[in-house]
């Protein structure tokens, strides 16, 4: 990947009569040559580096693609649409993104765009489906149709559970309303179904997967502490509070994910009565209940 974290792992995983790609990288380049036949492919989630290379995978493996159905409908959303920019710049700015920086924003988060090759009109996948043998488990958060496939103690993870770094939990436009929750409750089943391993769209494997969501757990109730910390009598946008949650000097990928993360933990605060959220269709503030 030319952006951190630098790569992503596809995974062949064996079922009860063949075998599935997970996951399918950017799509950079041509697919290289498998050490297996794939039988199907299977989707965890939407984002640029997890379905980019669908389309190519497909193509050179013969295979099906297989993908939740609620990922999919984000995905026609936002990679098959003309317009995501504009949405999703207006709604950055009323979120408090001066001009100058929406600008980097959009030129650095849309710089994906002409290498995404999903595959239109997928197999429809349903959390409780089974794909040769492995269950499909639902685990939103870090996207709203994110999902896992599970079998003897195994979890493929996608981007649910990472080792070294913690999966971005950000509110988008047109997203579900709490991805935080979401996320939180996703962890939560992971700690009850306690598989052994977890294998993870980016770095190392997880050895104890339930200890894992445990950490992720206790990181985003320390985030929200700070964010309630950080509201006041004065209304403040998700930018204006992203700066002080996540610093001044963030590189236009990190700042979009800062405001993201930032907006998510306000909306589970409001969602708790522990913060207020005011706004039109110019500006969206948040302050102290």
């Amino acid at each position: 990947m030319p952006t951190g974290p630098r790569h992503v792992h596809c995974y062949l995983v064996r079922g009860d009569e063949g075998w599935t790609l997970v996951d399918t990288g950017l799509g950079l380049g041509d697919w290289p040559a498998l050490p297996e036949r794939v039988d199907r492919i299977f989707v965890t989630h939407m984002h640029p580096d997890h379905v980019g290379g669908a389309e190519r995978a497909a193509a050179a493996t013969g295979a099906p693609v297989h993908q939740g159905r609620l990922d999919y409908a984000q995905c026609e959303r936002v990679w098959g649409s003309d317009d995501w920019p504009e949405r999703i710049g207006d709604w950055f700015g009323r979120n408090g993104v001066p001009d100058e920086i929406l600008r980097d924003l959009l030129e650095n988060g849309h710089v994906y765009a002409s290498f995404i090759r999903f595959a239109w009109n997928p197999e429809p996948v349903e959390p409780g489906d089974a794909i040769d043998g492995w269950e499909v488990v639902a685990t939103p958060g870090h996207a709203d149709g994110h999902l896992c496939l599970y079998r003897d103690g195994v979890l493929i993870a996608g981007d649910h559970l990472l080792q070294r770094i913690t999966p971005a939990v950000g509110l988008y436009p047109e997203s579900r309303p709490d991805p935080l929750a979401d996320y939180l409750d996703s962890l939560r089943r992971t700690v009850d179904l306690d598989p052994r391993i977890a294998y993870p769209g980016h770095g190392d494997p997880v050895e104890r997967p339930a200890d894992r969501a445990r950490e992720l757990i206790e990181h985003h109730r320390r985030r929200l502490e700070q964010t309630a910390a950080a509201l006041d009598g004065e209304p403040r946008s998700g930018f204006d509070l992203s700066q002080e949650l996540f610093g001044g000097e963030l590189t236009p990928t990190q700042r979009r994910f800062a405001v993201a993360e930032t907006l998510s933990h306000l909306e589970r605060l409001v969602a708790e009565g522990a913060a207020a959220r005011d706004g039109d269709d110019r500006c969206i503030l948040y302050t102290a209940p």
